[in-house]
Order: C-alpha cells, then structure tokens, then sequence
C-alpha cells in the first residue's frame, strides 16, 4: 500500500466548483468530488469532515455503480473503497458528497486529504459534454431518500446519486456540477427572504456557505469560469418563489427589513411582484451568458407543479427580444405524483428518473444541434 495526497495524482478528475486547491480538496456542492481509474486489490480515501447541525454524506461508485453510502464522523479518517478486488483490473472509482452545501451550518464541511492503494492510476477518458445544474431543493435531490412519511428535515433524506442531474448527465456521457440548496429561489426563499437567491452568489465558488473553516477552503473566492465552460447550463428554480407568495412577510429583526410577495384578493399574484420575479430570472439569465458566452440555456420547471410557468416563459421571451440570445429555451419537466413522491413531500426515485428521461433527450437533441 502506498499514500498518495491528490496534487501528486496526475490521473484525478476533480468534480464541482473549488478554488483550485488539491490538498486537501474541497468538496462543497452536490455531487462534488473525485474520479480515478486505478489497478489493485485495495483502495481508501482519508477524509476529514465537521459540522455542529447537519453531517456531510459521501457515496461509493466502483464501474459507474452505486456501491456505498454513508454519514461522516466529525474527524479525519480513512475510509475503505474496495478490497480483496483482482489485482489486475483497471476499476473506474467515483467519491462523490451526497448532500448540499449547508448555508445554515457554517460549522459544515468536508475534504478530501489523500489515497491509499496497492495499484496503479490510470489516466481517465474526457467525456464529450459538460452540464452545469443550477437549482434548489429538487435539484439538491432532497427527499429521493427515505419513506413517504419522513418529514424531519436531515441530511440523511438528500441524495446525489438518485437525482435527475446525475441521471440526465449519465444518460448524455456528460460531467456535470451542480450549484443548488434548498428552500432557495431566483428572487427570494420560500419564506421571502430576498437574501435567499441563487443569483447573487453564482460567480463565488460556493458563496452561500458561512463561516470561517469555508472562508478557508476558499468557498467565498471568485469562481474561475474559464477553466470549465458547460456545453448546457440547466436552471431549476421558481418553485420556491411561487411559495413565497403564499408565505407571510419576511422581517429582519436586526435591521427592520421586510419583503412579500403578494397576491390579490381574487387569487391572482399581485402585478408588480410578478414583474420583480421576471426581471429577476432575465437579471440572471444575462449574469449566466456573461460567464457562459457559448451554452446553452434551458429553464427547466415542473416536478412540484407549474404555478409559475407563465411567468418563466414570458420572462425568457423578453430577455431574448431584449438581447437577441437564442441560445435559451424553456422545458417543463413531469409532476410528481403519488406513486413518484419521496420523502419530505418531495420528488422521489421514480420522480427524478422520469424527469431524467424526459429531460436528457430534449438536451440530446440540442447537443445534436
């Protein structure tokens, strides 16, 4: 057995947004993590986590399949990947962390430090498409685990792996990363809180996140675009806007601040926080193009309901008469029902992988034109 820190590894694919920094690496979204192809019979990750509310997961993937799945300590340690394994063989090894980034734990992190193996690293095939998934808690895969009945909100019931981002970019031979976190919107949280919006923190690394260990790690630092530009650029959100307007008035204690989104007497939403909500999608569809000059872009909405479909369709026609950028397209993805739904009132397994199929050969064909 021989250890290995990662920046000595020259046949690593690193997975997800982080400030360019190997040892130790950062994994900070959804589905962020690791890819090797290594020879051997053994292999161990030493990883370090912490976190006073909400406990990071990691999942095990051996040849594209699931084979593991678990709660970190709040420690640094090794853990097994494989053993007793042919020697001989090459096995393509996938680390990846099954749960969002905790914005409301700062305390909440989780790195990788070093490999332990008795083989050899083989160098990785490049996948032909890169997909960039942008969402809240449907695309944070909250709920795809656990009964129907489980509503306590843990990071137990989140999952990356059962999830239509890994689904749809499995299915199109594509890396993808997400940037998601639950309750959150394009205009503001569930609740209205306006300091919950995706938007403004898509140019950091991972800049919802608090504290000073993430300060650190570089959650707060500029993301570099350039080093991974996405084919496609997926964004799932107005679902949690939608609920705001049915929420109560969102107040600051400390500082007297308050914003609602508003609906009239007769049940309609109220014009001009209608109007908030569409120039916010076509503020961050342009901040989007800005980083991404050569995606394309597709609002995809639907799995809880479609209240805000409209508005989204309308929002992206004047942004394209607006700018001229026909490179942005709507696509409304499957309900789920009562044979589909997860835990938590959420999309379960069944949810995402329907939406997955859906949703991958609307973007086959874009890819193919």
């Amino acid at each position: 057995m021989k250890e290995y820190r990662l920046d000595e590894i020259e046949n690593l694919k690193v997975h997800g947004r982080t400030a360019g920094v190997l040892s130790p690496l950062p994994l900070f979204w959804t589905g962020s993590g690791i890819e090797l192809n290594v020879s051997g019979s053994e292999l161990w990750i030493e990883v370090e986590a912490g976190y006073k509310e909400y406990e990071p997961w990691l999942g095990l993937w051996v040849n594209s399949i699931p084979v593991g799945r678990q709660m970190l300590n709040r420690e640094r340690y090794w853990i097994c990947v494989f053993r007793g394994m042919n020697a001989e063989k090459v096995k393509n090894i996938r680390i990846i962390r099954e749960v969002q980034a905790m914005s409301g734990d700062p305390s909440s992190y989780l790195v990788i430090h070093s490999i332990r193996t008795d083989g050899e690293f083989h160098t990785l095939e490049e996948k032909p498409y890169k997909i960039e998934f942008i969402g809240d808690s449907i695309t944070s895969g909250e709920g795809v685990v656990g009964a129907k009945e489980e509503e306590d909100w843990i990071s137990m019931w989140f999952s990356a792996t059962d999830n239509y981002t890994a689904i749809t970019a499995n299915a199109l031979q594509a890396d993808y990363r997400v940037l998601s976190q639950s309750g959150w919107g394009v205009l503001t949280s569930w609740d209205n809180n306006p300091d919950c919006s995706i938007p403004q923190y898509y140019d950091k690394v991972c800049g919802l996140l608090k504290g000073e260990i993430n300060e650190k790690l570089g959650a707060f630092k500029e993301n570099d675009f350039n080093a991974w530009q996405p084919d496609l650029v997926v964004v799932n959100l107005g679902t949690n806007d939608g609920s705001a307007f049915l929420q109560p008035e969102w107040c600051d204690e400390t500082t007297g601040r308050h914003h609602k989104q508003r609906m009239n007497g007769d049940g309609t939403y109220h014009a001009e926080d209608m109007e908030a909500f569409k120039e916010a999608v076509i503020s961050f569809l342009k901040k989007i193009r800005a980083y991404n000059p050569k995606s394309q872009i597709v609002w995809v909405y639907g799995m809880l309901g479609i209240p805000m479909m409209p508005y989204i369709y309308q929002a992206i026609d004047t942004y394209k008469i607006r700018t001229g950028d026909k490179q942005v397209s709507v696509f409304q993805l499957p309900n789920t029902n009562d044979k589909t739904v997860g835990s938590r009132w959420h999309p379960g397994k069944l949810s995402h992988k329907k939406a997955a199929e859906e949703l991958s050969g609307y973007l086959r064909e874009l890819l193919g034109n």
